[in-house]
């Protein structure tokens, strides 16, 4: 995902217009509508202040992460990231039958532990 998109994506999630944001921002509609077309790169001190202004992390709206919160995803083991990405990527009817496996695991683990405990 482009940066562009990212910043567009963002207003859009915190119900903003340009003009709104502009505002807040304190900087020319003409200027921001550049960057959120991708017609000018956003330079590094704006990115800081959307970052700072959307609560998100740099990465996040440069689109090197799909986690918005950048300290607190870093946390998480790769393999625990790469499952969160592809169950995002998921359609709903997928992700459905995704859950309801993982219940059916669960549910299957729990079972086996509970009959090693009761065998003699």
């Amino acid at each position: 995902m482009q940066h562009y998109q990212r910043i567009r994506d963002l207003r859009e999630d915190n119900d903003l217009t340009q003009e709104a944001l502009c505002k807040k921002l304190y900087m020319h509609k003409t200027t921001y509508t550049n960057y959120e077309q991708g017609k000018h790169t956003v330079p590094l001190d704006f990115a800081v202040l959307l970052a700072d202004f959307y609560n998100v992390s740099l990465d996040y709206i440069a689109g090197r992460t799909n986690f918005p919160k950048g300290s607190a995803d870093a946390a998480l083991q790769d393999d625990v990231r790469q499952i969160i990405e592809k169950y995002t990527s998921l359609t709903e009817r997928n992700k459905g039958r995704l859950e309801q496996f993982l219940d059916t695991l669960c549910e299957q683990q729990c079972e086996d532990l509970y009959q090693k405990r009761e065998a003699p």
